[in-house]
């Protein structure tokens, strides 16, 4: 199935969940996740499952001043 993350077009198997597109990105923890706007809390990463066409945002926390 097609779903996109952080504005990349990727295929994933159908089925999929949230943690098969960060592993899919290789994205290194800390970070937060939203579908298609919605946050999802990270207990949830292994069971929220995607859908063709997902829109899946990773953002990694910045810090500075």
């Amino acid at each position: 199935m097609r779903v996109i993350v952080n504005q990349l077009e990727y295929e994933l198997p159908g089925q999929s969940v949230v943690t098969d597109a960060l592993t899919l990105i290789g994205a290194k923890p800390p970070y937060a996740v939203a579908v298609n706007l919605q946050f999802v809390p990270k207990h949830q990463h292994a069971q929220f499952s995607l859908n063709e066409n997902d829109q899946v945002e990773i953002i990694a926390p910045v810090t500075g001043g």
